[in-house]
């Protein structure tokens, strides 16, 4: 299994980006993905988890309103759009995945597959 994150950059604060979860080895209609991100000097934290059939959408409450997690699974990845972009985002994003179907305790993070992350920075 192989996740490649890519998307990030350099945002005002109140812009947007999207960031893309590439998979190879797994089929993303037929698992969990979550995102994760982690800031300098602080703990992971749980972003944002999709399910399988049925499409459960989870969000960390730090993003809940502002981000959507969606996948094509004709491309077999998955997306987060960031809305309304806040210093406090800035962080490397992973995304990861335990090839399960269900996100199940996802925020503890204890997932056995990660992609590099990719740095998002929300700055004026």
């Amino acid at each position: 299994v192989q996740l490649q994150a890519f998307g990030g950059g350099l945002v005002q604060p109140g812009g947007s980006l999207r960031l893309s979860c590439a998979a190879a080895g797994i089929t993303v209609g037929m698992n969990a993905i979550a995102w994760f991100r982690q800031a300098p000097g602080k703990e992971r934290e749980g972003v944002s988890c999709i399910s399988s059939t049925p499409d459960l959408t989870f969000y960390g409450d730090s993003v809940k309103g502002r981000f959507t997690i969606s996948r094509d699974n004709g491309k077999n990845t998955v997306y987060l759009q960031m809305n309304s972009l806040k210093a406090e985002d800035t962080a490397v994003y992973y995304c990861a995945t335990d090839a399960r179907k269900f996100c199940g305790d996802w925020t503890k993070g204890e997932l056995n597959y990660w992609g590099e992350g990719t740095q998002v920075t929300v700055s004026s």
